[in-house]
């Protein structure tokens, strides 16, 4: 862009100009701050689907602001004709392109996943190596808590290479699967109805959605994975570790055996 395709395309910016755009930008980062933090503690004393709705709309909400804050500020900078627009914002967005690239991908893919509900806050996600609560989806990562309560930043820019698992997709809901495996000789019909008692009996579980018990036999093992939902999602942990210890406790309390490493070796010889 030359000298007189800039003073062309750019309006002359006086100190009024520039109070209003500090102004603007003031307000709307005051608004974004705002709104990350009220939404999210009004959402945290709401129930489970409210609480996930809610929290679904703070990047929606941010990304409004952002792009109302561009429209109102580009008029101040730029003359508004269609062609100083398509010229000006070509020009950004190659000189982007080659000095940022990597941030603007993420940037790219962070509106992507907005758009598309990719992953909200409060869904339980796993990306690559890294499974927990989605607690804030930002511009360019999203940022997840794992269950050993560590913060990790993942780039948004993983969505175009990396499979992204949403264990719940906006729903208070999440199906847990407690896996055991039994010696093969058994009665696998009274095996499996204790697993289902065993889920039933939890005070976790959510009463409204379906329980099943899949029995799979392998070389070694018969292969029981009691799928069930617990009431919230944050919940998930302790309702694993319930049916676990309760499960075991129920099958060897009917003299039920669990396979282990020397029925593995065995089957192999």
């Amino acid at each position: 862009m030359n000298e007189n395709t800039a003073s062309q395309i750019f309006k002359k910016i006086d100190s009024g100009t520039i109070v209003e755009i500090a102004a603007i930008l003031i307000a709307v980062t005051l608004l974004i701050l705002l709104l990350q933090k009220a939404l999210p503690w009004i959402a945290n004393r709401l129930p489970g689907k409210q609480r996930l709705f809610l929290l679904a709309t703070v990047p929606l909400l941010r990304l409004a602001l952002i792009l109302i804050a561009f429209l109102i500020v580009i008029p101040l900078l730029v003359e508004p004709s269609f062609q100083n627009m398509i010229a000006f914002l070509g020009t950004v967005g190659v000189a982007l392109g080659f000095a940022l690239k990597d941030y603007v991908g993420s940037l790219i893919a962070g509106v992507v996943s907005i758009g598309e509900q990719t992953y909200r806050n409060g869904d339980w996600v796993q990306i690559g190596d890294v499974y927990g609560e989605v607690r804030h989806v930002g511009m360019r990562t999203v940022s997840i808590v794992t269950p050993e309560d560590d913060r990790v930043l993942v780039p948004h820019n993983q969505l175009w290479n990396v499979p992204i698992s949403n264990a719940n997709n906006g729903s208070a809901r999440l199906q847990c699967v407690t896996d055991f495996y039994l010696a093969p000789e058994h009665d696998a019909a009274r095996a499996r109805a204790l697993l289902e008692d065993v889920a039933l009996t939890s005070p976790y579980l959510f009463f409204g959605t379906p329980i099943a018990v899949i029995v799979a036999e392998t070389p070694w093992s018969t292969h029981y994975r009691l799928k069930a939902y617990p009431v919230d999602s944050a919940m998930q942990f302790r309702f694993r570790s319930d049916l676990t210890v309760r499960g075991k406790t129920a099958l060897r309390s009917e003299g039920f055996r669990f396979a282990n490493a020397m029925f593995a070796t065995n089957s192999g010889q």
